[in-house]
């Protein structure tokens, strides 16, 4: 029986996580709650499973970590706030497994530092197949990660047809139901840079190792190329479940948690290069990853702050990453990275991010 903290519970992550959880009480057992502001979503919960310790907001959901005993620490938070409780799990030595990419990506060498080997298990669909896909071989033997992306509502479109996108399009992702931001970052393929960043902290593989495809159908969720051509890929039909599943008890698998390909039915996988013209996204997020220190910080501070004022109408869509960019060409990183100079960057840029959003007259 694994003792599960699930943070975020209110959430997409975290409210499939506790079906799994449900579908599988002889396995699982939830032995606190975290939520960020709903609290009678939470409470409903911490009543159906029978939960006695529960925290509203990251401070206190870190401090809920380091005070109940659990074996794996989902962390299903949305944004940077969710750095607290990912260095508390890893410096209590629970297995961590990290569906909020922003606290890995923010915390960089902060969060590395501190995990032992196969301590942080993904979450996310993409970096859960190359763990899956990365047991087929050893480190050495890696020859690039490739990372698939949807394309987003705007697949194939210019950078020039982008200028009128409304938010309601954005919002129209073809695979995936989201949040408003996350849901954004898919379009501008902002999310995909994140992800790249997060595959080379996770894995330890060079960001030229490290490419994106275009896969529309979103069944191949991403795969690895090994030295002697070799590629092995995981395919599923598209679940957050199963890698939640995965992150609960890896390597184990739980059965039924998704459904398997129906492979008697004809059906067409594609892949298409990215058109890194129109969503230059990800070439910047690697520039940003390259530099390390607090940029990636920067990188996404700026961003949040981007996506609200396209969705409040201050900002045209390719704005949101020219922002981002003149951002983070402007910062000056500090002399050390700790959880004070982070804060003190993230700061700095979503003032940046202001300034240049009412500087562009959009």
């Amino acid at each position: 029986m694994r003792r599960i903290l699930v943070l975020g519970s209110t959430g997409s992550i975290g409210t499939q996580a506790l079906d799994v959880i449900r579908a599988n009480a002889d396995r699982f057992d939830v032995v606190g709650l975290a939520a960020g502001s709903d609290r009678a979503g939470m409470d409903a919960q911490a009543r159906a499973f029978g939960v006695e310790h529960t925290a509203l907001g990251a401070v206190e959901a870190e401090q809920l970590v380091r005070d109940v005993e659990a074996d794996v620490v989902l962390n299903g938070i949305t944004g940077s706030v969710g750095l607290g409780p990912t260095l508390a799990a890893l410096e209590c030595g629970r297995a961590l497994a990290l569906a909020n990419k922003e606290s890995l990506i923010v915390g960089g060498s902060l969060v590395t530092a501190l995990a032992a080997p196969g301590q942080i298990v993904p979450v996310d669909s993409e970096h859960s197949a190359i763990a899956q896909a990365l047991r087929s071989g050893t480190h050495a033997e890696v020859g690039r990660l490739v990372l698939t992306a949807s394309g987003g509502p705007f697949r194939g479109r210019s950078r020039a047809s982008l200028e009128d996108v409304t938010p309601a399009e954005a919002l129209a992702h073809p695979t995936w139901d989201m949040g408003r931001v996350v849901t954004t970052n898919s379009a501008t393929l902002v999310n995909k840079g994140l992800e790249v960043i997060e595959a080379h902290l996770l894995f330890d593989v060079p960001f030229d190792d490290i490419d994106v495809v275009v896969h529309p159908q979103s069944i191949v969720h991403s795969m690895v190329e090994f030295v002697d051509g070799s590629t092995i890929l995981q395919a599923s039909p598209p679940d957050m479940r199963l890698p939640i599943s995965l992150g609960l008890d890896w390597p184990h698998r739980v059965a039924g948690v998704g459904m398997p390909l129906d492979w008697s039915s004809a059906a067409s996988w594609t892949f298409q290069p990215l058109d890194e013209q129109a969503f230059p996204a990800v070439s910047l997020a690697k520039q940003v990853g390259r530099a390390g220190s607090t940029y990636p910080a920067v990188y996404n501070a700026a961003n949040e702050q981007a996506v609200d004022a396209f969705h409040d109408g201050l900002l045209g869509f390719p704005g949101i990453v020219e922002t981002i960019e003149r951002v983070v060409d402007a910062h000056e990183p500090p002399t050390a990275l700790t959880r004070e100079s982070l804060a003190d960057a993230e700061r700095w840029a979503r003032d940046a991010a202001d300034r240049a959003i009412a500087a562009s007259g959009q």
